[in-house]
């Protein structure tokens, strides 16, 4: 088994709105576990602090800044090279444990649960720090309340992060 820590930077945005959006900065921040099956193939669990969400250029919503805050949970399957190179892959559940729009932060608009799939590549050295870039891309409406004139619209997010394997 290995354990870590990550932390990087993001830009998040929604995809299929109806309104016009430009991708948020954020970050995202945590704790690893992986579990090898071999030396290249393993199980990665994280347990990570992310903020997603997107700035609104006007529209129906105004301009404002709506950011969402998850423990997110993505589960990735992992192959790593001889080399350090890697690719994963996986699932990924978001606990919202805030909401801030135009900085109103009782609101009740978003899912509590967002579910979304993960892909990236990275590398890992021999002293056990790595980086990686990935794209998560959200499964599900994030809103709590459908709405024609707003659309359905999902977090994305692209990631890039530095990591620490003990």
């Amino acid at each position: 088994m290995e354990f870590g820590l990550t932390a990087g930077g993001n830009a998040s945005n929604f995809t299929s709105a109806n309104f016009p959006t430009d991708p948020l900065p954020g970050f995202q921040a945590g704790l690893t576990v992986a579990y090898k099956f071999t030396d290249n193939f393993m199980v990665q669990e994280e347990f990570l602090y992310a903020m997603q969400g997107a700035k609104v250029k006007g529209g129906i919503l105004g301009t404002q800044d709506i950011k969402l805050s998850y423990a997110s949970v993505p589960i990735l399957l992992k192959y790593r090279t001889n080399s350090g190179l890697f690719v994963e892959a996986g699932p990924q559940a978001g606990f919202k444990v805030k909401e801030d729009i135009g900085g109103i932060t009782d609101a009740k608009y978003f899912k509590k649960v967002d579910f979304g799939m993960v892909g990236g590549v990275g590398y890992k050295s021999s002293i056990g720090l790595g980086i990686d870039a990935r794209y998560v891309y959200g499964l599900q409406k994030v809103q709590e309340v459908p709405s024609v004139v707003l659309g359905d619209f999902k977090n994305n997010s692209i990631q890039a992060s530095i990591f620490y394997v003990f």
